[in-house]
């Protein structure tokens, strides 16, 4: 299956994905990830733990992987997967991102985990490495964490090669982060190529405690993109005793979890196409993937908008959470 060919409505967990920014690696930024991945995380166990996360999400009726080549060794992981299981992934969409290089050599405490470069020289590196582990199952490349900044929306030489990518059959995307996430949105539509646009995804941060990027991601949806959503439980602080109150009390009511209160949020926005699970465990990603029968009703709703807090102020906290 092609990306232009997924729906991710088709059933109310397919608009679920799973992404392995989580498992690809033994560090990352999500509370409570001592208790998530005790023990061995060593590259086989990760593996296996991968592996076991995506047996159990398509067995649910899960259809859209999310990586990139910053997330240790996901796209490895998930390449094995494929090919182990070809059968059983015959219509998962894959995706993946360019544009961060993993630097911490399989250390949670590293100083630098990862590199940002969105340069034609880093797109042919990572797009070949991509290539070599996933084969012609790549359906979705992305750039990844664009900011307002990025020079990858402007540089004639890697908008060129996006384009002939685009022509190729890959779809092209991009992701956002940070404070200023509408802004590069609004300038990714702008991006087009013998008059027609170049990306068909936008993969952004959105959830009840940011969102900002809301009205621009709107936007995207009703100029023909796919909007996935990614960091829905603001990796962590919506889980779980972590979550505020108010969404621990939603979630007593809808008889769920707190994880799936903040998820089904998401799912609500009727531009959200897809809303990826960052789970570590099958037990989060059950809990996940029931946010797809949650309803929330208008006072759910408003005690929720409450919630949102200003993005610059979002996003230093962000910048605060330790890699563990």
């Amino acid at each position: 299956m092609t990306f232009s060919r997924f729906r991710p409505g088709a059933t109310p967990v397919a608009r679920i994905g799973l992404g392995l920014a989580a498992v690809g690696r033994p560090g990352y930024i999500t509370l409570g990830r001592s208790r998530d991945l005790p023990g061995d995380r060593s590259p086989e166990a990760l593996r296996d733990r991968t592996h076991r996360l995506l047996d159990a999400a398509v067995a649910r009726g899960v259809r859209y992987v999310d990586a990139a080549r910053s997330y240790g060794r996901a796209e490895e992981f998930l390449g094995a997967w494929l090919r182990a299981r070809p059968e059983a992934a015959t219509d998962v969409v894959v995706g993946s991102k360019w544009g961060y290089t993993y630097t911490a050599g399989w250390r949670a405490d590293a100083d630098t985990h990862e590199v940002k470069d969105h340069g034609a020289a880093t797109f042919d590196r990572q797009y070949a490495e991509s290539r070599e582990l996933l084969g012609d199952r790549l359906d979705l490349y992305q750039i990844h964490s664009v900011t307002p900044d990025s020079p990858a929306l402007t540089d004639p030489e890697v908008v060129g090669r996006l384009a002939r990518l685009a022509a190729s059959g890959v779809s092209v995307g991009l992701s956002t982060s940070g404070p200023a996430q509408a802004d590069a949105i609004r300038a990714a539509l702008r991006v087009t190529v013998d008059g027609r646009p170049l990306f068909r995804t936008v993969q952004s941060t959105f959830n009840v405690l940011e969102t900002s990027a809301g009205p621009a991601l709107a936007e995207a949806h009703a100029a023909g993109l796919t909007v996935i959503v990614k960091e829905g439980m603001a990796n962590g602080r919506l889980a779980g005793d972590a979550a505020p109150p108010a969404l621990r009390r939603i979630a007593e009511e809808t008889g769920t979890g707190p994880d799936a209160v903040a998820l089904a949020a998401v799912l609500h926005q009727p531009w959200a196409g897809i809303v990826l699970s960052g789970a570590a465990t099958v037990e989060q990603l059950d809990g996940n993937l029931a946010a797809a029968a949650v309803t929330l009703d208008e006072s759910h709703r408003a005690a929720l908008a409450t919630l949102a807090e200003p993005a610059p102020a979002y996003w230093r906290h962000r910048a605060t959470l330790p890699w563990q």
